[in-house]
């Protein structure tokens, strides 16, 4: 993609908004505190090339001199996460600044570059640039997918060991409804053949769906056990597969239905129905940044 041609007087990607002139960052039209220093020379070289791998040798050069000793990569971390929490991004979860580990960083999201005067709020001229590729799209500037899912924004923050105990907690849950319906198989394949239709079609996407949950389940598990930095972004990618499995299995209550009443067994799947929907916030939950929190993870 092109270098942006100068002079650039706005730039705009998702809800923000970037004023090259003054560095001066909105959101939803409003003024937040000015990016400063190493954090904004990062955003206008990044936004300078939307789309374009730019290589940590190249932040390094146009940040400091070439006789300047200082600690470069420390530094640039530090002006990483800096500029991701004035953005409210996350490494693990990006809608705007990817990082190719060991390389550099990636500007993703898709935006929009006014150039000419812009005065009272009117806009000369507008270029919109489209991101990398499709796929970057379907990440970062899903606006029919805002509609159902939270947004990271949209969120509260919450500490990450709270938010990985009760992640963990769902996998254990769902793990226990695996090695149930397994451990039972004899109990409620009879009934199940008597009351559904098509039970053996059934039978088979339980005892399939089952045995896929569960090593699912144990490495989600041992990820959350051991801090594993890039849990909500193996999450978050694996969650369309997991969405109709989760779904699938809210059915479970009804696997014992010779022990509880319809009524009962109807209420609990409504609860389990929204249960994938919980999993996804709550590690969203744990990305979003408490104001003067930094991330080693840049």
């Amino acid at each position: 993609m092109p270098e942006i041609p100068n002079p650039v007087r706005l730039i705009r990607f998702g809800i923000y908004e970037f004023d090259g002139r003054t560095g001066e960052l909105r959101k939803d039209g409003k003024t937040r505190p000015r990016l400063q220093g190493q954090p904004l020379e990062v955003l206008q070289h990044l936004l300078d090339r939307p789309g374009e791998l730019v290589t940590r040798e190249a932040l390094r050069q146009r940040l400091w001199p070439a006789d300047t000793f200082v600690d470069y990569d420390h530094s640039l971390n530090t002006a990483v996460n800096k500029l991701r929490e004035a953005l409210s991004d996350s490494a693990d979860n990006p809608r705007f600044i990817q990082t190719i580990p060991r390389r550099g960083y990636r500007f993703i999201a898709s935006i929009e570059v006014v150039n000419g005067e812009v005065g009272n709020g009117s806009i000369s001229a507008q270029s919109p640039l489209p991101p990398a590729d499709s796929t970057e799209v379907s990440r970062v500037a899903p606006a029919l997918r805002s509609l159902v899912l939270s947004d990271p924004e949209d969120l509260p923050s919450a500490p990450r060991g709270l938010v990985r105990w009760l992640f963990s907690l769902i996998q254990l849950m769902y793990l226990s409804f695996y090695v149930i319906a397994l451990a039972n198989l004899r109990q409620w394949e009879p009934m199940l053949s008597q009351e559904v239709p098509y039970a053996k079609w059934l039978f088979a996407l339980v005892l399939v769906t089952a045995l896929v949950g569960i090593p699912v389940r144990l490495y989600f598990l041992s990820a959350a056990a051991f801090g594993y930095r890039g849990l909500t972004r193996r999450f978050l990618n694996l969650f369309p597969a997991i969405f109709p499995l989760d779904e699938f299995w809210a059915l479970a209550p009804f696997l014992i239905l010779d022990q509880i009443s319809v009524g009962l067994a109807l209420a609990v799947t409504a609860a389990l129905l929204y249960v994938p929907f919980s999993q996804r916030s709550l590690l969203l939950m744990g990305e979003v940044k408490i104001p003067g929190q930094h991330s080693g993870n840049s």
